[in-house]
């Protein structure tokens, strides 16, 4: 019988720092601290291809607080509120 563990660390994205980069796992929009309903943020990162396989990579973050962060997702590069950012679980 064989057991199939996954060792790699899973955490928001907006948790990372500068320079991380890993594979989007899945999206969960509940506990984010986004003003959008869950729904919605999780329609919206999808349309701006936050999709469960694709590549990320943290490029800048914002000087005050750290917010907002840009993002390169595959091919595109594209800036996310860290709030938002929560509800991308990496890996």
């Amino acid at each position: 019988m064989t057991e199939n563990c996954d060792t790699r660390t899973h955490l928001p994205l907006g948790l990372a720092k500068r320079g991380y980069s890993g594979t989007i796992q899945h999206l969960s929009a509940s506990g984010a601290g986004s003003s959008l309903p869950d729904a919605e943020l999780e329609s919206r990162l999808i349309e701006l291809g936050f999709v469960e396989g694709a590549r990320v990579e943290i490029l800048h973050e914002g000087i005050v607080g750290r917010d907002p962060i840009a993002v390169r997702v595959d091919n595109i590069t594209v800036a996310v509120r860290r709030r938002e950012a929560m509800a991308i679980i990496v890996a």
